[in-house]
């Protein structure tokens, strides 16, 4: 796969770091990729775009979902994860997740997370959305992903990886062949590193997250602006599955002007008894699935809209005052809260809820190694689509994906290693760098945005690419975002100026570039499938949609679609490549 000669504009590198892979990203799987690659004794170098436990890892409420109960079985973690995905899961993907996870889940126990135990010792198991049996461990009650996350922080820094915080990653850089040889990124504040720099190595591995930010609300953190699957793009990488972006049903509602991060109300509440009510107290899901309130997430916020909308409601109710106050306090502390800083006491009234947006299932497509179509780029976690989730995640796969294929990522890049396939580049000192290579002179330049079209696409996205889908919507979508793309792309045109370069713009510009491919793939699959719910369309469709969306990046910045012949993911390398 060729590289499209697109980057983003920005000052020429003044300082650099070697190293022998290079992880963007401080999440679950970044963390463990790191840990893994630096007890191989590879050099290794986390990059992260805030403070190394400030991504989305820490936020996740609900746990880790693992066959570890007695009487569970891999086998029946598969079956529930194939029904969720609905017909697009890769199976080889799924059965590599649910056997390996048990062992990953104890290998993260070792590295020092504690999870939440019954009176024997055993891990305490909870049950969500989907599952059929309590499968899902958890940590402080619902602060399972700030245990994880200060953990596996703990263990890098017990082990000295080098670490640069603040830093947004910029593009990949790449050798004459085409073949990956480090990222160019940006050091936001003073310190050892500031300003635009580079780390060379002949492995990068994005673990940038998620892209939540693309719609208004959402529950990702701020830094979540889809950095990962532009750069790829930029770098000529496939991704897939962007149409399916998960919004979780219950999501603390402040009010329908509220924009960015909302509080999310785990799914594990639901897990343990309570129940999705409208105004009137009726329970609304029952008779819509056989699993009611813990059916699959697509099928509860499909069900949440319709009610919304048969009563012209802004949002549903959680009810589970039932629980009483010190279940609330031992078993959700964090929720409860939150929901009190905002003047709600689920102790004893329901809380309002609505949608929001909350994973991609969709993202940077790789193959069991987490190899992408660029040679030695990989990708890992939610940046990734490894065909696991196919059109709707289950619920808690999420952290187990990101400790299974980091760990995966890592053997290959140790083995690529020993091989000589992939050069040592380490050098203890670092050194200046030139600035890159000129794009190939046909190349357009790519036209940053001001920072407040970073609003005007968020409103885009809601308004047209949301829960609720049409031709229609989609289409009104598509021609907003053009002409957002346009207006930048003219003034560049007319006077030669673009955006001033800087976080806020580079972002911005990462965010228009997911959502017109996130647009596009939701244009293209005309059918409802998984949490793609098309209004016009509200068929599933196997014989002609049981298949995937791939798009790269043409160097002209148009978008290349195609539809894959089968359910199946064709290889990320050819022959001649592996």
């Amino acid at each position: 796969m060729s590289a499209t000669g697109i980057r983003l504009h920005a000052p020429a590198p003044g300082w650099s770091l070697q190293a022998d892979v290079v992880v963007v990203g401080s999440g679950v799987a970044g963390l463990t990729t790191a840990l893994r690659c630096s007890a191989a004794g590879l050099k290794t170098v986390v990059v992260t775009k805030a403070s190394l436990d400030d991504g989305s890892t820490r936020w996740a409420q609900g746990g880790v979902a693992a066959a570890l109960g007695e009487g569970d079985t891999p086998e029946q973690h598969l079956d529930d994860t194939l029904v969720a995905g609905v017909g697009l899961c890769d199976e080889e993907a799924v059965r590599i997740l649910v056997t390996e996870g048990p062992d990953a889940v104890r290998r993260l126990i070792e590295t020092g997370a504690h999870f939440d135990t019954g009176p024997e010792g055993d891990i305490e198991l909870a049950r969500e959305g989907g599952h059929h049996r309590r499968r899902i461990a958890h940590a402080g009650g619902d602060a399972t992903g700030a245990e994880i996350s200060r953990a596996l922080v703990e263990a890098v820094r017990a082990r000295g990886i080098p670490t640069v915080e603040n830093a947004l990653v910029l593009d990949l850089l790449t050798d004459a062949e085409g073949r990956t040889a480090g990222v160019s990124l940006h050091v936001m504040g003073e310190g050892q590193h500031d300003g635009v720099g580079a780390v060379h190595a002949p492995a990068v591995v994005l673990a940038t997250g998620g892209m939540g930010q693309v719609f208004s609300a959402t529950t990702n953190p701020s830094v979540s602006t889809g950095d990962g699957v532009a750069l790829a793009l930029r770098a000529g990488a496939e991704v897939s599955d962007l149409e399916f972006v998960q919004f979780h049903p219950t999501v603390l509602f402040l009010g329908a002007d509220a924009e960015g991060q909302q509080p999310l109300v785990s799914e594990a509440v639901r897990g343990e008894g309570a129940h999705l009510v409208d105004a009137d107290g009726v329970r609304f899901m029952l008779g819509r699935h056989e699993l009611a309130e813990l059916a699959p997430r697509d099928v509860v916020a499909k069900g949440i809209t319709r009610r919304m909308q048969e009563l012209g409601a802004e949002h549903m109710y959680l009810d589970a005052r039932h629980f009483g106050a010190e279940m609330w306090e031992n078993r959700f502390p964090t929720i409860l809260a939150a929901c009190r800083a905002h003047g709600i006491d689920p102790v004893t009234e329901p809380v309002p809820v609505a949608p929001a947006a909350h994973y991609a299932s969709g993202g940077v497509r790789t193959d069991p190694r987490g190899r992408t179509t660029v040679p030695g780029l990989y990708a890992c976690g939610e940046v990734a689509c490894t065909g696991v989730h196919g059109a709707n995640r289950l619920a808690s796969n999420s952290l187990l994906e990101g400790l299974v294929y980091a760990e995966r990522i890592a053997a290959d890049i140790v083995e690529q290693h020993a091989e000589k396939a992939l050069p040592a580049l380490y050098a203890a000192v670092p050194v200046p760098v030139p600035a890159p290579a000129p794009a190939h002179p046909d190349t357009p330049a790519h036209p940053l945005l001001p920072p407040e079209a970073r609003f005007a696409i968020q409103r885009v996205m809601t308004e047209g690419a949301g829960v609720l889908r049409s031709a229609d919507s989609l289409s009104e979508a598509a021609a907003r975002l053009a002409r957002i793309h346009a207006e930048a792309a003219g003034a560049l045109a007319d006077d030669g100026k673009t955006a001033e370069p800087g976080v806020d713009t580079w972002e911005t510009t990462n965010l228009l570039c997911v959502a017109r491919v996130l647009v596009a793939a939701a244009q293209r699959r005309e059918e409802t499938r998984g949490c793609h719910w098309r209004e016009d369309r509200p068929d599933r469709d196997d014989e002609a949609w049981r298949r995937h969306i791939v798009v790269r990046l043409n160097a002209d910045r148009t978008l290349a679609a195609h539809t894959t012949e089968t359910a199946d993911f064709p290889p990320t390398a050819s022959p001649q490549e592996k």
